[in-house]
Order: C-alpha cells, then structure tokens, then sequence
C-alpha cells in the first residue's frame, strides 16, 4: 500500500474478534488508529473498556486514545453474546488486567474531537452495536463533512445469527443502525454473508498459539476460541470474524461489493433487526401501487478472497 497512512476510527465491543481487528490495525503502517470508542454487545461496556486496553498493551501499540460509550443501546436492554465470547469477553483467556486507562471523556465526544481535527477525511469501522455511532450522528452531524467513508461490520443478505434473519449487531440495536444507514457518507456493509467465509487454516492458528510471544499466543488463542466449527479439534481453524472489515479498509480489491438498496425492520417479531437488503433487478407490485420506498445504498459485501485477507492479516500481526 503506497500513500498516507487511512486515518481511521474504530468502535468496538470487544469481543475476541474485535481483538483480532485491533491487533491488525494497530500494526498496519497504512492506517492511523485516531481513536477507539467502546460499546456494550460482547459483554458490558466497562469489560469492553478493559479488554480493549488490554489488546492495545498486549500489541505493543502507541498512545491511542480509548472511551467508554454507550452502556445499553438506544432502546432495547443490554443482551452480551458472553455465551460466544466468555464470560470476559475475550474468551476466558486470564490475560493481565491492563495498566492503561480510557480518556476522561465519553465515546461521542472522543469521536466528535477526533474526526473535526483530523487534517484527511476518517473512516469510521464500527465493529458493534452502532449505539455511539447513532448518538454521534444525532448530537454532532457537522461531523458528517470529515467522514470519507463507514465500513461497519454488521447485517446479513441471507441468514442472521441472533435470528433466523437478523446479524447481532444490527439486531442489538436496529434504531441505531437504522440511523447509521442515513449518515449521508458512503458506506459499507461487511455483513455475515462475507464475515463467516474467512478462516484462518488450522496450522496457521497452532504456530501462533505455540509462538514465545505473548502478542502472537494470544492472537492464536483468540483464534482458536473463534473456531467455527466448534468441534474441540486441538488444532481448529479460526474464523477472523470483525477484522476481515478492518482488512477491507486496507485492501478494498479483495471485497466484492454491490450498490443495493437496504433498511432495517424495526417491528416487533421475527424480522426485528434484519437488514432487508432489495436485490430484485426491478420494482415490484409494493412500488407500483404505493410508490418507491427511500433507502440508503449501500456498498453491500457479496463476496470476499477469503485466502487474501488471511495472508494480509498474518503478514501484518506476525510482522516485526
């Protein structure tokens, strides 16, 4: 990658793969991490908070602010998907409290500071619940003008895994991801459908969790806790999960992505937190009758290099 380094902000609810991204990000020369806010999903914001620091210590990185966001989304209760990731959040791994602390300012504010004094346009890569986004985005739209672009990993074109149709993000909090659709910057969305197709090979993830260094075995062992398959195979392959979108930042020719059409269902019910993505080649008897719906395109992810993004990702993490 030539050129200057892609100012970029993450927000978080990490989460082993969000620790997957931050471990990629922080080390890849093309990006500048100018922050990382922290949201409840995984496990609760103040677990997000410390396992976020913990990575940024286990990675070597510099001085990157961290702030504490939103504890509960914008409507619905806090529901943590500990059951996936822990009861830490990252896996049960019994890392070392980190001695790091968060900025003494709140998630928007960090947000809203970091993308009006960036001297290049930020991309926003929100791999969580978009609560903090959301409120952002209603508190401070003059931030709108500095953002280049969001790639947020989240939603699905076909199956959810929350529900039968909706991905956990969108589905932890709709409003907000229903407001993130009409930031009027372009965006990307990373959802399931790309998301579970990027596995780390089993003989990658067992010299990672065999390395001397304390940053490599953990990545193997985060690696190892993300096995898709769950199968208790002692060399398991490992899914990259979030940092498969941070991957996309860099390298945007290994996603292949569609213009389409998508909202998010709000109702009450089963569809509550789908994202309803129109890939009909032209309208239906819906919009002949009652007229065409307004929706937010979206630079919807169809097809991934899964093979691509895994070597991109080892060069950086295992990089000097």
């Amino acid at each position: 990658m030539t050129g200057r380094p892609i100012p970029v902000i993450i927000d978080c609810d990490t989460g082993v793969d969000d620790a997957l991204a931050l471990l990629f990000a922080v080390r890849h020369p093309g990006l500048d991490v100018r922050a990382i806010t922290c949201v409840a999903g995984n496990t609760d914001v103040d677990g997000v908070v410390r396992n976020t620091l913990t990575v940024l210590e286990q990675a070597g990185a510099g001085d990157i602010p961290v702030a504490r966001g939103a504890e509960r989304p914008l409507i619905e209760p806090v529901r943590t998907a500990r059951h996936v990731h822990g009861a830490d959040g990252m896996g049960d791994l019994g890392l070392p409290a980190p001695t790091r602390r968060p900025v003494d300012v709140d998630a928007v504010t960090l947000l809203r500071r970091e993308i009006l004094a960036s001297p290049r346009p930020v991309t926003l890569v929100p791999t969580a619940p978009l609560t903090n986004i959301a409120l952002l985005l209603r508190t401070h739209p003059e931030v709108v003008g500095n953002i280049e672009r969001i790639v947020f990993m989240g939603g699905a074109v076909a199956a959810g895994n929350a529900t039968a149709v909706a991905e956990f993000n969108v589905w932890h909090d709709p409003e907000a991801a229903a407001i993130l659709l009409t930031a009027g910057v372009p965006i990307t969305m990373y959802g399931l459908d790309v998301f579970k197709r990027v596995l780390v090979p089993a003989a990658d993830v067992q010299r990672l969790r065999a390395s001397s260094e304390p940053r490599l075995r953990m990545a193997g062992e985060l690696l190892a806790h993300r096995d898709p398959a769950a199968s208790g195979d002692p060399t398991p392959t490992g899914g990259l999960g979030d940092a498969g979108a941070v991957c996309a930042v860099v390298d945007p020719g290994g996603l292949t992505t569609e213009p389409l059409p998508v909202e998010v269902s709000l109702a009450p019910g089963p569809t509550r937190g789908q994202t309803v993505v129109d890939r009909r080649p032209h309208h239906g008897e819906s919009e002949i009758h009652h007229g065409p719906r307004e929706q937010a395109l979206v630079d919807v992810g169809l097809g991934v290099d899964a093979e691509r993004y895994v070597r991109l990702w080892l060069t950086v993490v295992e990089g000097a």
